[in-house]
């Protein structure tokens, strides 16, 4: 099981930038496909951005030109760089990677858009 940190969430002003990490516990060279999630309150849990081993990306149309997810393989690290943060993107947001049928979870960085 590999284990994920998260940080870098806060309280941000709408238009502003946040930057989250997430540190894995072992090397994410061969990880297929690294995750960001989140889950507002009241609402489930979606996925937000994908990048694979080959540097692949995919985001939610909700967040695509704002947000981007990168990965230093060296650093054992999964980044998303988010710009132009709206109200709707108040969330805990999560990083995630797929384990046989399963996924291994972070506990997640809570992220605050308010004015």
């Amino acid at each position: 099981q590999v284990q994920l940190v998260e940080s870098g969430g806060g309280l941000v002003q709408p238009g502003g930038s946040l930057r989250l990490s997430c540190a894995a516990s072992t090397s994410i060279f061969s990880i297929k496909g690294m995750s960001w999630y989140r889950q507002a309150p009241g609402k489930q849990r979606e996925l937000v951005a994908t990048i694979t081993s080959g540097g692949i990306t995919n985001y939610a149309d909700s967040v695509k030109g704002r947000f981007t997810i990168s990965r230093d393989n060296a650093k054992n690290t999964v980044y998303l760089q988010m710009n132009s943060l709206k109200f709707e993107d108040t969330a805990v947001y999560y990083c995630s990677v797929p384990r046989g049928l399963f996924r291994d979870w972070g506990k997640g960085t809570l992220v605050t858009v308010s004015s």
